[in-house]
């Protein structure tokens, strides 16, 4: 029906837009995970805080890493799902999802 149509195309609008954003978040994290890497890649650097450091920002950067990973599979699972809706091969559903993304990455 037209309303099913049209409420189709809407949704994979807003998964578009939305798996944009998830893509835009995983890059903040990334470069917060960067900030937050201690200068030395040693085993013990990671392990064990320097001398005179008790602050939060020990450790921080593995939960940004996990934070990451979260949004690498929420990324991955959104574009499979408008992947697959493209594949309907239904050339409104086409639209809806070049419409998304581009709305997605302009905002």
């Amino acid at each position: 029906s037209p309303t099913g149509m049209v409420l189709s195309v809407l949704v994979i609008l807003l998964l578009s837009v939305l798996y944009e954003a998830v893509k835009m978040g995983k890059a903040v994290l990334l470069r917060r995970a960067l900030l937050a890497l201690p200068r030395s890649l040693s085993q013990e650097a990671l392990t064990e805080p320097p001398e005179g450091d008790t602050g939060p920002a020990q450790g921080r950067w593995f939960w940004y890493h996990v934070g990451q990973t979260l949004f690498h599979v929420v990324q991955v699972v959104l574009g499979y799902m408008v992947m697959l809706a493209v594949m309907s091969y239904n050339a409104w559903i086409f639209l809806g999802a070049i419409a998304g993304s581009t709305l997605g990455y302009f905002l």
